[in-house]
């Protein structure tokens, strides 16, 4: 695969990923973080810190637009839970690995 065909395909995948994360706005992200030490957080850090490598300005308020498709406050009101003690106590146990 030449170069050029690589980065669209990934840039493909990443827009499968956030259209699938998209239709399954009830996975929270704590559960995400919980099972695979990432978030819908994480990619729009990772997307933000992309653009600025390739000279491209975007800041975390505005990859998190990208990722949420929607301001993330918004996304926050009407589609985060609050974490359970649970969630909480696996989250703090994943992270102490």
């Amino acid at each position: 695969m030449d170069k050029q065909t690589q980065t669209e395909v990934e840039a493909a995948v990443f827009r499968r990923l956030v259209e699938h994360l998209d239709a399954n706005k009830d996975v929270q992200n704590i559960d995400l973080m919980i099972l695979a030490d990432f978030c819908r957080n994480c990619l729009a850090k990772w997307y933000s810190v992309a653009a600025n490598d390739k000279g491209v300005e975007i800041d975390y308020d505005a990859a998190r637009e990208v990722v949420y498709k929607m301001p993330y406050s918004q996304w926050k009101e009407n589609h985060q839970l609050p974490a359970s003690d649970e969630q909480l106590e696996k989250l703090a146990a994943r992270q102490n690995k």
